[in-house]
């Protein structure tokens, strides 16, 4: 069957797949033309991640919890690691509930070409969908365990305990951005590696842990000895964790200088991390 030269003229293609000349391009505007599918797989990871438990959505609640009644244990009351002056259950509440955010981001994030090798083999959408859906859904939990912490905040407040909040509160978004932005850029970084070098993923999950004790999670940075404060304060989650228990507690080591720098280590690590992610994005399926 023939077709005119005006039948030609009038067809017209619903979707045009071509090479991306641009290393760092975020494809935000075909990133939102699918935003019905990244809300898909938003409630997917979250409905799906305790589907088939006994106890559900209380798993939310329950981790933080007995993570932090471990370190009140081991590191409060049989290491004696000083808290600021602070209710322990706060203190350490307060750094489990943004480390855990970022380190799920990254977890996940980190293994997202290996783990949906079989979807993007079929179907075509922007590979970037993936990894936003994962940083929009631990948000979601995130969210949840904050109303946890602001729970034992609020009762604490109310008894007298020496928390003194403060307008650095306003900031709360920020520091839940850059904690994103970290997990999504070192996560794109790891899974392009990955593709390649398996190893990563073993290393991934030690390296988190080590991570966490190179950050004052449970200990105050003003225990840090001039010797290692510098050390500390390379790592970007030290500022946002610091921030933010200065914000809702008064206690922490606040500066705009090294928010400041967490901000543009998270710039680099995204920019970084989307250039590694859109090279290996295009020939990934050979090496997965």
């Amino acid at each position: 069957m023939e077709f005119t030269h005006s039948e030609k003229t009038q067809e017209q293609w619903s979707e045009v797949i071509g090479p991306s000349d641009r290393l760092f391009n975020l494809k935000l505007a075909e990133v939102w033309r699918y935003k019905d599918l990244l809300m898909l797989l938003v409630r997917r990871d979250f409905v799906a991640t305790y589907k088939q438990t006994i106890l559900g959505p209380i798993w939310f609640f329950l981790q933080p919890l007995l993570t932090m009644l471990t370190f009140v244990i081991i590191f409060g009351h049989m290491a004696h690691i000083p808290t600021d002056g602070l209710p322990p259950v706060v203190f350490y509440l307060a750094g489990i509930t943004m480390w855990n955010y970022f380190s799920e981001c990254l977890n996940r994030t980190a293994t997202v070409f290996k783990d949906n090798a079989a979807v993007f083999g079929k179907v075509y959408f922007p590979r970037l969908v993936m990894p936003l859906s994962i940083i929009i859904s631990n948000l979601v939990k995130f969210i949840i365990q904050l109303v946890l912490f602001l729970a034992f905040w609020g009762y604490y407040a109310v008894k007298g305990s020496e928390i003194h909040p403060n307008a650095a509160i306003l900031l709360t978004p920020v520091l839940v951005i850059l904690m994103g932005g970290l997990g999504l850029g070192f996560g794109m970084l790891i899974s392009a590696m990955t593709t390649k070098y398996r190893d990563l993923i073993f290393m991934l999950t030690f390296g988190i842990q080590l991570l966490m004790y190179a950050t004052p999670v449970i200990y105050p940075l003003s225990i840090v000895g001039p010797k290692y404060k510098w050390l500390v304060l390379a790592n970007p989650m030290t500022p946002i964790i610091e921030t933010f228990r200065y914000a809702f507690l008064g206690k922490g080591d606040f500066s705009w200088a090294y928010l400041g720098y967490s901000a543009g280590f998270t710039l680099i690590i995204i920019i970084l991390g989307t250039i590694i992610f859109n090279r290996v994005e295009k020939s990934f399926m050979d090496t997965v």
